[in-house]
C-alpha cells in the first residue's frame, strides 16, 4: 500500500493526499509536479526511474488506511541530478 508521503523530497513542498501535482516513482520517492517534470525532466534523481502521477486515496479509505505524516526532505544536488537525467531521460522503460 502507498505510503502517501506528504511533501516533496527536494522542494519540501506539501503534497497532502489530495494533491493533484503530486507525483510518484516506482520505489515511492515523492516530489512535486515542477520538481519531477521541470527540474528532473521525469528521471528520478534517487532511482532513475519515471514518474507518474500519485493517486489520490478514496475519502472513506484515508480514516483506515491514513496517509503518511513522515517528512522525507533532501533536496538533490543539481548537477549530479542532471548528469542521471540526460544519461537515462531518453531511454525507453526496458533499458533503464
Amino acid at each position: 500500500m502507498l505510503e502517501i508521503r506528504p511533501n516533496c523530497e527536494h522542494c519540501n513542498k506539501d503534497l497532502p493526499n489530495t494533491a493533484i501535482d503530486a507525483m510518484i516513482c516506482s520505489f515511492e520517492c515523492t516530489y512535486c509536479k515542477t520538481c519531477a517534470l521541470d527540474i528532473f525532466e521525469n528521471v528520478c534523481p534517487s532511482c532513475s526511474g519515471n514518474f507518474v502521477e500519485r493517486p489520490i486515496r478514496p475519502h472513506q479509505e484515508i480514516r483506515q488506511h491514513p496517509a503518511s505524516n513522515e517528512r522525507v526532505f533532501k533536496p538533490k544536488e543539481l548537477e549530479k541530478a542532471k548528469i542521471n537525467t540526460e544519461k537515462f531521460k531518453n531511454l525507453s522503460p526496458e533499458k533503464r
